[in-house]
């Protein structure tokens, strides 16, 4: 599928999804977070480069390193969101499956932002629940696919070693947002860690 047909699929299933927005109170002094083009201030010019980003994402996925005993499946809601200034929001929640689909438990979850730069390269910074926070460094390839890298990786005391990681987001067949990630953590070499495949349900 190409960049071109891959919008156009998002295009067709914004048709279900156009009228979902985020929750919100509506009485802050200052605009609100929006995961829809439709609603709130508008896509900040800097931010055009990442539109097909925002919105809200859930799907499923599959983890897997040395130190995994075997493939794991997780499902992950995926929130992209602006308040209309030069940024993106990016928060991420994941829960472990069962071989039938069923919840385990609450499993990795993130937080941070998408900074675009005036010569097109991107930053985004996240933290992590686990203790912890990395700063990737990546540029947009296409338009609809983005692949970042680790410049820093801080952890506390109490966290994982893990030495640094790779993620490459784009919308794939029918529109959904496909990434893969891939980490170099306790001893072990990068390689690939995680991968899932996101539909839009909102925005």
């Amino acid at each position: 599928m190409t960049s071109n047909e891959a919008i156009e699929a998002a295009e067709e299933r914004s048709k279900s999804t156009a009228k979902r927005n985020l929750p919100q109170f509506d009485d802050l002094p200052i605009p609100v977070d929006t995961a829809n083009l439709r609603e709130g201030p508008s896509l900040n010019d800097a931010c055009l480069a990442l539109l097909p980003l925002v919105g809200v994402w859930r799907g499923e996925g599959e983890i897997t390193y040395p130190t995994i005993d075997g493939p794991r499946k997780f499902a992950q809601q995926l929130t992209i969101a602006h308040d209309g200034r030069p940024f993106l929001i990016h928060e991420a929640r994941s829960w472990l499956l069962d071989d039938e689909g069923n919840v385990i438990r609450p499993a990795a979850r993130e937080s941070g932002f998408w900074r675009p730069q005036p010569d097109d390269s991107l930053e985004l910074l996240l933290t992590h629940s686990s203790g912890i926070l990395e700063l990737f460094y990546g540029t947009t390839r296409g338009q609809a696919s983005w692949q970042m890298a680790t410049d820093a990786v801080v952890r506390t005391s109490t966290a994982k070693e893990v030495t640094g990681a790779q993620r490459l987001y784009g919308l794939v067949a029918n529109g959904d947002l496909g990434y893969v990630e891939e980490r170099a953590m306790v001893g072990q070499p990068l390689q690939p860690h995680a991968s899932a495949i996101l539909r839009r349900v909102a925005g």
